[in-house]
């Protein structure tokens, strides 16, 4: 519960206040319009800083101009913060090697499912967006997916890593579930996520290619919102499966069951306001140090860096 007396919020918090997505309070901190400032990996506003500027869009209200909550645009110029929207570990340790780099940009986190993510950037309120969106018609991942919501963006498709994605079970998998259409077998409870996460649309597109109603699933409904939760519910019986990547069930004394090799690719919007962006990140995506050191935790970097599409 929010109080009005509290010191400072986090960007949840100034999402729920104001009732706008977290990614729209990135853009208000990328563009200088909300004061934050960091501790450890999490963005903070102070109360003060939340009710001036609540009371300049009052003011600019009452003068006929903007609302408080402006439209993001995707042409505001920058000033030298920019949001990375997407909820692997890799994406952290690639803001930290851009935060630590002199270039006198500094990252925002921001974490976002894969759809949700795209839609933001149409709507120019992220700079770099992760997707791992697997296409059920073309067996491709991504492209399929970024070519219709960008449909009127000029835009980059790059390369980042690859991962295993699959059924997270309990120990020593007792309850036998191997394929995907183990997962509508009487007995079996499923833990999804949420809609627009990659976990969620591969799980989708797999009921929709093995012709198996969702309604049929026990346990489609419940939903959390990171492969760690999916992983926890698992690790402590709540569900018997789960879907979602290699890492995380590494971490929670569970098994893994490997299903599909994901292409975990970057987007970015071509503008003349990002191109610094855009070249930085691609110096850093190119760099071997940087790609051995995601190599050494697990993540397949061969290509890293390439562009995919273009448009």
């Amino acid at each position: 519960m929010l109080t009005m007396d509290q010191s400072s919020y986090t960007t949840e918090e100034i999402a729920r206040l104001l009732k706008v997505s977290k990614l729209t309070v990135y853009d208000l901190i990328k563009k200088g319009e909300l004061q934050a400032y960091r501790v450890g990996r999490q963005m903070r506003i102070d109360a003060a800083d939340l009710e001036a500027y609540k009371h300049r869009g009052k003011q600019e209200k009452d003068s006929g101009h903007l609302n408080a909550v402006k439209p993001p645009s995707a042409h505001a110029g920058l000033t030298g913060q920019f949001v990375i929207s997407g909820q692997d570990t890799s994406l952290d340790i690639l803001a930290r090697t851009l935060d630590l780099e002199d270039s006198g940009m500094r990252p925002l986190r921001s974490y976002v499912g894969s759809l949700d993510s795209l839609i933001s950037m149409y709507k120019g309120e992220a700079d770099i967006v992760s997707t791992h969106l697997f296409d059920g018609d073309t067996g491709d991942y991504n492209v399929p997916y970024i070519r219709k919501i960008l449909v009127s963006k000029s835009f980059i498709v790059v390369k980042f890593i690859k991962r295993m994605a699959g059924l997270y079970v309990a120990q020593s998998n007792p309850k036998n579930i191997t394929t995907w259409a183990d997962i509508a077998q009487k007995g079996i409870k499923l833990i999804n996520r949420e809609p627009g996460a990659g976990a969620r649309v591969l799980l989708d597109e797999q009921l929709r290619i093995h012709n198996i109603d969702h309604t049929s699933i026990d346990g489609y409904d419940n939903v959390v919102y990171s492969h760690q939760d999916i992983a926890s519910a698992v690790a402590s019986g709540q569900a018997d499966v789960g879907i979602g990547i290699e890492h995380a069930a590494l971490t929670a004394n569970i098994a893994f069951v490997p299903m599909i090799e994901e292409s975990y690719d970057l987007v970015m919007l071509k503008t003349a306001e990002n191109t610094p962006i855009r070249s930085h990140l691609l110096s850093i995506l190119n760099n071997k140090d940087f790609q051995n050191k995601l190599a050494a935790i697990g993540y397949g970097v061969e290509g890293m860096g390439d562009i995919l599409w273009e448009q």
